[in-house]
């Protein structure tokens, strides 16, 4: 039987700017703040024992830097897709090309990525374009159904609140972490 685990990533600069002011703090592809980092740390303590497989993260930084405290002393293989990157609302959720994120993770794998891998559309006026709901509800719809059939049984898939929100139905705090069946 499939087991798949979903976490929230921990805490990054955008959550603790857009807590305390309700603005968009102008920080893409944001990092995770010293409070994520030992949020990630304690999922990991938390998580010691869990059976994993695979873990699967999104290419934001936020999300590769907590699936790596949680995982990376453990020789789980990582695999980074897009499929489940957060929907583009905010600056935060700008991506960067894979030769930055190979730079800062240069044992990861992020050549199968394109240049611009989230969602972008050319000529729009500001720093970035909205991703349409339907869109997203596409996306939504296609990584349930990507996880369902994919072939790792025991799975951790590191990921954003209002992805996991469209998914679930449950709105999940930094670093959280629940059980889920994808039906």
């Amino acid at each position: 039987m499939k087991s798949i685990l979903l976490i929230r990533h921990g805490q990054s600069t955008f959550n603790a700017h857009y807590e305390k002011t309700g603005e968009d703090p102008g920080h893409f592809d944001a990092r995770l703040t010293p409070l994520g980092q030992q949020q990630a740390e304690e999922a990991g303590r938390l998580l010691a024992d869990e059976p994993v497989d695979l873990v699967i993260t999104s290419p934001l930084t936020r999300a590769i830097q907590t699936g790596q405290a949680i995982f990376a002393q453990r020789a789980i293989p990582f695999h980074i897709t897009c499929r489940h990157r957060e929907r583009l609302e905010s600056s935060c959720d700008v991506g960067r090309p894979p030769h930055e994120l190979k730079a800062d993770f240069p044992h990861l794998d992020f050549d199968h990525l394109g240049p611009i891998w989230w969602h972008d559309v050319p000529d729009t006026p500001g720093p970035f374009a909205n991703e349409p709901v339907t869109l997203f509800e596409t996306r939504v719809k296609a990584f349930r159904e990507w996880l369902r059939d994919h072939e790792s049984q025991r799975i951790a898939v590191v990921g954003h609140g209002t992805f996991f929100h469209a998914l679930t139905g449950y709105w999940m705090r930094n670093c959280e972490f629940q059980r889920w069946k994808a039906d």
